[in-house]
């Protein structure tokens, strides 16, 4: 079958505003912070290192003599991706408490890594794991205090009459991949399958669209299952006159073939959580920012179309019909929770970090508190109903021609 494919202008503006939505920035810039003298670190196998938690589960504006006000760094501009956060303010679970949340958009040239590890800088930020490990690697002092996503949403799209079905069949072919490291995990399932890119297969550093995948200039693509996978599903195939269908595709699911790192958490500055605002500890207001969130999230889970309709409200660009979608998609990277939204998966930090090393993101196993779940789970003790979501089930979504 001969995939060619006629660029529409809105195809181009759409993956303009696309742009890193799922890579938190993906043009983000190597931080440039000044190294200090690395700690000594724990075993990544080891449990989660963590400070002897002097927070509680109470909050509202008398117990955080409030309202408190703090910024958080999101990773791009308003999209499902960050639903639970919009929701928790919508519904006023930020204010009860205590807490006059500020969201700050992010873009191309916006990483959160940097802004947040700023002394003068947000409070919280949202990004993905190994930007924040190379940047505490290079001296600031970011902690991951949450960690929203259970799973990655990175996966390797290419058509069903390809031939690829897994990594090893990326030989001899054109394998696109994201820059500014974003590209870690396709390398890391590369080299699994015994492939080194730029030897064994041609690496193409890929736009953050699938225009040139549609187009036919790449053999197989990266995308977000929440994002770029949709563009696809969202486009015509000119060989039936309809949307492409999955079956259409192959797709290499990084979480399947072992290449999966984590993404969306929650940072902040451990200088920050040992300081105090009004007298009270911010590792308080940390665990009462938290526990908000975490309530924003579960309910996106259980009122997703509510959920769509609060983001459409923040004045997105993108349609309804790709909100929708991400919507889905995004609550079954959070969903189930094994331990509670927000606890750490031991064993998928441990994937995460040793990819690093084998890629040389990170030199060294992360130092001191690099990871800790203390906050997470006073959050969670502080909040009633269910925040595992061990019954959910993603649920069809129809696909909009352009996301409509």
């Amino acid at each position: 079958m001969k995939h060619s494919w006629r660029i529409f202008t809105i195809l181009m503006v759409v993956g303009l505003v696309l742009t890193a939505c799922g890579t938190g920035g993906s043009g983000d810039a190597t931080p440039t912070a000044e190294a200090s003298e690395p700690a000594a670190s724990e075993p990544a196998g080891s449990e989660p290192a963590a400070s002897e938690p002097t927070a509680t589960s109470d909050c509202g504006d008398e117990a955080l003599s409030g309202p408190v006000a703090v910024d958080f760094q999101l990773q791009w501009v308003p999209q499902a991706q960050f639903a639970g956060y919009f929701a928790a303010k919508d519904l006023g679970l930020y204010e009860e408490a205590g807490l006059d949340v500020t969201f700050l958009d992010g873009g191309p040239d916006i990483a959160p890594q940097q802004v947040v590890a700023d002394p003068n800088g947000p409070e919280f930020g949202e990004g993905w794991v190994p930007k924040v490990l190379v940047a505490r690697e290079e001296g600031a002092d970011l902690v991951n205090i949450a960690q929203v996503f259970q799973r990655s949403g990175a996966v390797e799209v290419s058509f069903a009459d390809s031939g690829i079905e897994s990594p090893e069949d990326w030989a001899g072919k054109k394998v696109g991949a994201w820059g500014f490291g974003n590209e870690f995990e396709v390398v890391a399932a590369a080299r699994q399958a015994g492939l080194e890119p730029g030897t064994d297969f041609e690496q193409v550093t890929q736009n953050f669209d699938m225009v040139a995948f549609l187009n036919g200039e790449l053999d197989a693509a990266e995308a977000m299952t929440y994002n770029e996978l949709a563009q696809v599903l969202e486009t015509e195939n000119p060989d039936t006159g309809e949307l492409y269908q999955l079956e259409d595709l192959n797709i290499i699911d990084f979480n399947e073939v072992g290449a999966a790192m984590l993404q969306d958490h929650i940072m902040a500055r451990e200088s920050w959580l040992a300081d105090e605002t009004n007298g009270v500890s911010n590792e308080q207001i940390a665990v009462c920012f938290l526990r908000a969130s975490f309530e924003g999230w579960v309910h996106c889970r259980d009122n997703p179309d509510e959920c769509v309709e609060i983001v459409l409200d923040q004045g997105t660009i993108l349609g309804e019909g790709h909100q929708h979608w991400m919507m889905n998609e995004i609550n079954a990277l959070i969903w189930p929770s094994p331990d509670g939204i927000g606890i750490l998966d031991a064993e998928l930090r441990d994937q995460t970090v040793q990819i690093s090393l084998d890629t040389e993101i990170l030199t060294a196993q992360p130092a001191g508190d690099a990871f800790r779940t203390d906050l997470a789970q006073a959050a969670l003790d502080g909040i009633d109903g269910d925040t595992t979501g061990d019954d959910f089930e993603k649920a069809e979504v129809e696909v909009t021609p352009g996301g409509e």
